[in-house]
């Protein structure tokens, strides 16, 4: 099975890139009109985020957000086939002195990300251009579409660290002064989470980075790339400044909120390519019903 699925990611990802763009964006127009369920979903969460904005402009958005999440599918069967040259022609970066002064003080960096833009192609173009990173996943259900997934993120000598046993891998990476991403805008259960501002509502969000950063001094890097017609931007933000004011509860909620400011700043630059499709605000907190 799993050398089929190569087969077929092969012949989508050798697709002429002419082909493959316009292609991907009428499937992905066509699955925003037949997944209701999902596209509901990014309606709501963009009417909750965007209560000003009119159905109509609701409607484009959430569109056009299936479009961006068909070409990242396509675009994720391309990676395994692409040389230096080629992904230079996809990819630019900008900023990246944030990255290099972050990583001379000798203590690890932490990207921080999100299911933005083309993340999958970003992680790939990071592992060739700077310091190979340790991307934090979850495990997919299926063992071997998991294995397929991560045999591509693989590819360009990036590492996978399975998000169910990340701590220590985390420090153990981050204290040889190495390189871990870590998604940070996806719903987390109560347990796990701390509570932070989001587009004007309390998001239940991982907590795990910001105590990270607190426990091993690494610098927290936001980086986000953005699809322009054919091309990414990758954009590597400023350090992000860490309280440490000796109140582990109260730091850890400061730093968790920072990180998030810094991704609600990149949706709000494009937000028809983030995953609006994902319920975010679903965990909440005791006795508060969710929005919508």
């Amino acid at each position: 099975m799993l050398l089929l699925l190569k087969a077929l990611v092969f012949v989508l990802g050798h697709l002429p890139r002419s082909l493959m763009l316009p292609l991907a964006e009428a499937l992905g127009a066509l699955a925003y009109r037949l997944a209701k369920k999902r596209a509901g979903v990014a309606r709501e969460n963009i009417r909750n985020a965007y209560p000003e904005k009119s159905p109509g402009e609701i409607d484009r958005i959430a569109a056009k957000v299936f479009e961006n999440i068909a070409v990242v599918i396509f675009d994720f069967f391309r990676i395994p086939w692409l040389d230096d040259r080629s992904l230079e022609r996809l990819v630019e970066f900008e900023g990246v002195e944030n990255f290099d002064r972050a990583i001379k003080k000798g203590k690890g960096v932490i990207l921080l990300t999100a299911h933005f833009g083309n993340w999958e192609m970003m992680a790939a173009a990071v592992g060739r251009f700077l310091p190979p990173v340790d991307i934090v996943a979850r495990e997919l259900d299926s063992p071997v579409v998991d294995e397929l997934v991560n045999w591509v993120r693989t590819r360009g000598g990036n590492g996978i660290i399975s998000k169910e046993r990340a701590m220590r891998k985390l420090l153990k990476s981050l204290s040889g002064n190495g390189v871990v991403g870590i998604l940070l805008d996806q719903n987390v259960q109560l347990a796990d989470s701390v509570f932070v501002d989001f587009f004007g509502t309390l998001a239940a969000t991982n907590k795990g980075p910001a105590r990270l950063a607190s426990a091993t001094g690494a610098a927290v890097v936001p980086i986000f790339n953005v699809r322009k017609g054919g091309r990414y931007r990758i954009t590597v933000g400023e350090e992000i400044e860490m309280a440490d004011t000796g109140d582990k509860e109260k730091d850890t909620e400061a730093n968790t909120e920072q990180c998030t400011k810094a991704i609600e700043e990149a949706v709000r630059a494009n937000p028809d390519q983030w995953f609006w499709v994902h319920r975010r605000w679903k965990t909440r907190p005791p006795g508060e019903q969710r929005p919508g």
